[in-house]
């Protein structure tokens, strides 16, 4: 018998790529997934590289314990395709180093490997993300903290709306405080549609 997956909690159909969907993360099916993605060189940023199989559950047991964090797989026509995270900033050490207001929810992304190059399927899978959180209608702002070194996602951040607000120290790493609110958003994809 096979074990039923969670539901999908978004979805959404993109011309030309398919179905984007967020389900929240299973710990007896994703994790595997999951630490094929994370010890790829790839994904250096998400620190996670010379992870078990074990330390990622461990880590991803962690998240599901708190109140405040909680993980979400992203399939792409029913295929694992990335992975969001979704945090209350508050809740978190990025809480301590900026005055956090409500209606701010911290977000993570990775996306995996692709099967086949698909062009624009990372900035769909963005859309896909803030389009879920904005559906939120408690949720007025994104904010997000990459490395100061990963130039790549800083740059898909800012073509979906970001702002840079400082330079912060974390635990991990020095990080771009970033934030994005719905209006941000909203004419960021104006833009893009634009050319």
């Amino acid at each position: 018998m096979t074990r039923a997956l969670p539901e999908p909690t978004y979805r959404r159909f993109v011309p030309g790529l398919g179905t984007l969907s967020l389900r929240p993360f299973d710990l007896g099916t994703d994790v595997s997934t999951l630490h094929s993605w994370v010890t790829q060189p790839y994904a250096q940023y998400w620190g996670l590289l010379d992870s078990t199989l074990a330390d990622v559950l461990t880590e991803y047991q962690r998240i599901a314990s708190t109140a405040h964090h909680r993980a979400f797989l992203g399939e792409h026509d029913g295929r694992p395709a990335f992975l969001m995270e979704r945090y209350e900033p508050a809740g978190d050490v990025v809480g301590q180093v900026y005055d956090v207001t409500p209606g701010d929810v911290g977000m993570h992304v990775l996306v995996g490997p692709p099967v086949a190059p698909l062009p624009g399927f990372t900035g769909a899978v963005f859309e896909t993300i803030m389009d879920s959180l904005f559906a939120d209608p408690l949720v007025d702002r994104v904010v997000v903290e990459p490395d100061v070194r990963n130039l790549k996602i800083q740059a898909l951040n800012a073509r979906m709306g970001f702002r840079k607000h400082s330079i912060v120290t974390l635990p991990d790493k020095q990080a771009w405080l970033s934030f994005c609110t719905r209006d941000q958003y909203a004419d960021a994809l104006r833009m893009n549609e634009a050319g």
